[in-house]
């Protein structure tokens, strides 16, 4: 935790850790291993999830040379349970996780369920295994047992539907029950600052679905957080009415029904750039499907009317990003 002075001792102790690794000639690769990955994600599950472990674990996976895709964190997703109910979506702190025995006693607790790759080698130079050996938990209300999980499984879905045909991810751990299953009317906006305006001018109402688009990798360029406008929605008591979607990304304190990384991107000719307003969209998060109601005929007219909008940059490093970059569910990536 931030408060705590340990953090500079470890800050150290990193670095000397760094030069013993380099010393034993133990390079990045030899620690991303598609082991070591699928470990990470396990533990984020149940810690509650970021969405945006979706974005990082992927992209490091293909500096690295390994294949992740959005399947491997939906089967993973769906046999980790969710044993930390973290803030903004639950009550407790990373001061009351260290407390409780920190990461090393809640992978400790996965290990019964034989979740994690015990051989897998780490930063510290030992085994994930010999890291977690006679780890136990020191406060059960914040870290909870495997039989009494805050959900039985992790933090983040995988959702696919005719709306995001590659994929989409939403924290299901910072959904609200009454919003896991939810159809609504879209009011589409082609950017952040658009959609912010409209939710705290009152514009929109109750059963809406806010769709911001073109905020996607290439689109932004860049993917923002759309933190501003999840915050907004909250904030306006919405949160149990309204569902977001995008094809930018959130920030890991974004709560409620918000479903970023919609791929393919808008700026791509995605789906998501032919929704009109008033098209109903329905989201079923329990059986991870995301569609909107609109015939495969009409999308088809849509599409021939569609025309890719200029880019918002066209000199420097961002143009060139813009160009080479996929969409989120490949990690934001260049080609």
């Amino acid at each position: 935790p931030a408060v705590e002075a340990a953090r500079i001792r470890l800050a150290k102790e990193a670095g000397k850790k760094i030069m013993e690794l380099l010393q034993n000639n133990v390079r990045p690769r030899d620690i991303i291993t598609e082991a070591s990955l699928s470990n990470a994600i396990a533990v984020d599950m149940a810690l509650g999830c970021s969405t945006n472990t979706v974005l990082h674990l992927t992209a490091i996976a293909h500096e690295a040379g390994i294949s992740l895709n959005l399947d491997r964190f939906d089967e993973i997703g769906r046999k980790t349970p969710h044993l930390c109910d973290m803030c903004p979506a639950g009550p407790h702190f990373l001061q009351d996780l260290n407390e409780a025995g920190g990461i090393p006693s809640v992978m400790a607790e996965l290990t019964k369920l034989g979740l994690l790759n015990l051989e897998a080698i780490t930063s510290t130079g030992y085994s994930a295994g010999e890291n977690i050996r006679g780890r136990k938990i020191l406060r059960h209300d914040v870290i909870r047992t495997i039989d009494n999980p805050y959900h039985p499984v992790g933090g983040i879905a995988i959702m696919r539907g005719n709306l995001a045909p590659d994929g989409c991810v939403v924290k299901q751990s910072a959904v609200l029950p009454e919003m896991m299953v939810f159809s609504g009317s879209a009011k589409v906006f082609n950017s952040e600052e658009d959609a912010t305006d409209a939710i705290i001018t009152h514009q929109i109402k109750k059963g809406d679905v806010v769709v911001i688009r073109y905020e996607g990798p290439k689109g932004g360029p860049g993917m923002r957080e759309m933190l501003t406008p999840t915050s907004a929605i909250v904030g306006m008591e919405l949160d149990s009415h309204v569902a977001l979607i995008t094809d930018g990304r959130f920030s890991g304190g974004t709560r409620g029904a918000a479903i970023g990384h919609i791929s393919p991107e808008a700026a791509e000719g995605g789906p998501i750039a032919l929704i009109q307003n008033g098209d109903t969209i329905n989201i079923d998060i329990h059986n991870r499907t995301i569609d909107v109601v609109v015939s495969p005929e009409e999308m088809a007219e849509r599409r021939k009317q569609w025309k890719q909008p200029k880019p918002k940059v066209t000199v420097g490093v961002l143009a060139r990003y813009a160009a080479q970059v996929t969409s989120g569910s490949m990690g934001a990536v260049l080609r």
